[in-house]
């Protein structure tokens, strides 16, 4: 399994601002919505972040096409293992799955969370297959605005609530701060009881309360 190597000039990009951090219980991992084409964007309805596991997510920052293949495989490689071994992968054991395979080529700067028998986890994995475990990380272009609100606000042992504030905070910075990032919001938590999405509406409630604009 190989990447592309040489970037076409009119490739399809997430753009981005991919975060993901522990809480109490589990994690939480959110993203904006805008991919971009050079300059233009390309579309203002991007899904960035995909369980894949019952326990384990994936945020995607990089080329578009890369990014949806990388899904598809780590979805199905988790299956494949988890079936064989009789027992749900850990969480550090798909980041390095993932990350063995990046390495390859694959223009990708992904974040893997999620919780297994010792807790929750939160992996970034970069272009070079190296994979490193933090208490919150975050991917993309608008990432340095996001790492802002998340040496602020981050404390261990946030509760479910308090984190997904936390995780709308750092995308909403990054979203007003980076061309590159915008439109929607999308938050999932990842828990003992498996993943559970944030609803748009409960999203948009919460950053009114926050005081922000929800994007238009």
């Amino acid at each position: 399994m190989s990447g592309n190597h040489n970037e076409p000039e009119n490739a399809v990009h997430t753009g981005t601002t991919t975060l993901a951090l522990k809480c109490k219980d589990g994690v939480v991992m959110a993203t904006d919505q805008r991919a971009t084409m050079g300059n233009l964007i390309a579309n203002s309805n991007v899904q960035k972040v995909y369980p894949i596991s019952d326990y384990i997510g994936m945020t995607i920052s990089g080329l578009v096409g890369d990014a949806q293949l990388m899904i598809r495989f780590m979805k199905s490689e988790i299956a494949i293992y988890e079936m064989e071994k009789g027992a749900r992968i850990s969480v550090q054991t798909a980041a390095t799955m993932l990350g063995s395979v990046i390495r390859q080529g694959f223009y990708l700067g992904p974040l893997v969370a999620g919780v297994d028998k010792t807790g929750g986890h939160v992996f970034s994995v970069d272009g070079a297959g190296g994979v490193l475990e933090d208490e919150y990380s975050s991917s993309g272009s608008g990432s340095i605005v996001a790492y802002g609100v998340l040496e602020t606000l981050y404390k261990p042992g946030l509760t479910k609530d308090k984190a997904i504030d936390v995780a709308i905070s750092g995308i909403n910075a990054a979203r007003r701060r980076d061309n590159y990032s915008g439109d929607g919001i999308l938050v999932l938590y990842i828990g003992p009881d498996g993943y559970e999405w944030v609803s748009e509406e409960e999203v948009r409630s919460r950053v009114k309360a926050l005081g922000f604009n929800y994007p238009q």
